[in-house]
């Protein structure tokens, strides 16, 4: 069994109570994490019952320390993000961040920016003061970006995990829907509006199950709510 894990924000309690009692194959965190300490360190108790994976989202480079907690740790090899694994029997694909305006904002002017490499030169053409520049490349480095995008449409998987929602979400996005389709998945599973709305009705038009999993939530790869 598999679980994917909404939003935590910071908090890991239920997480690991929960592994504890019921002790899936495989957890995977759909970003927004914000680790206070190292991740292996935090989850430490569970780290024998379970494997965990995850990608990032956009609130995971709030502070320096979230994101060196994260891709700085004994658990940096466990991110999804822009490839596919096979986790418990299923090839599960993963796409960290959000699409941010100063890179790639889909229906906005085309920035020429493909990569963070690209992002770092493009801010180097504009003289700013110090501070505002390492704010930029901090938050930048959890943006989508189109390599990684791009790259992984040319994969396949059975699953895709994302912190961006796809069009059936409010506030989701097509091009969540192309790369799911580009990539074969049967479902995609995405974070970050903390909340769970009914997509059934637009499963047969996606050509994909989409579940969105809320705020500190647990859903397992059936799609029943944990928590």
């Amino acid at each position: 069994m598999i679980w994917f894990l909404g939003d935590v924000h910071g908090r890991f309690d239920h997480v690991i109570r929960l592994v504890k009692l019921h002790r899936p194959e495989a957890v995977v965190f759909l970003g927004d994490l914000e680790c206070g300490l190292p991740l292996d360190m935090i989850l430490r108790p569970i780290l024998g019952q379970t494997e965990v994976w995850f990608i990032h989202g956009n609130h995971d480079t709030d502070r320096p320390a979230y994101w060196h907690n994260l891709h700085g740790c004994g658990l940096s090899k466990r991110s999804l993000h822009g490839r596919v694994v096979e986790i418990a029997g299923h090839r599960i694909a993963g796409l960290g961040g959000t699409f941010e305006s100063q890179v790639w904002l889909p229906g906005s002017p085309d920035t020429g920016i493909q990569n963070y490499g690209d992002f770092l030169e493009h801010l180097a053409l504009r003289p700013q003061q110090a501070d505002i520049l390492a704010t930029k490349r901090q938050h930048a480095l959890s943006a989508i970006y189109p390599d990684d995008y791009f790259s992984l449409a040319m994969e396949k998987a059975d699953i895709l995990v994302c912190h961006e929602a796809p069009s059936c979400h409010p506030y989701g996005y097509s091009e969540i829907d192309e790369l799911a389709q580009a990539m074969g998945v049967k479902m995609v599973v995405h974070g970050h509006h903390h909340d769970s709305l009914d997509y059934r009705s637009e499963w047969s038009k996606l050509e994909f199950e989409a579940h969105g999993v809320a705020f500190r939530s647990i859903m397992a790869i059936d799609g029943s709510v944990i928590s």
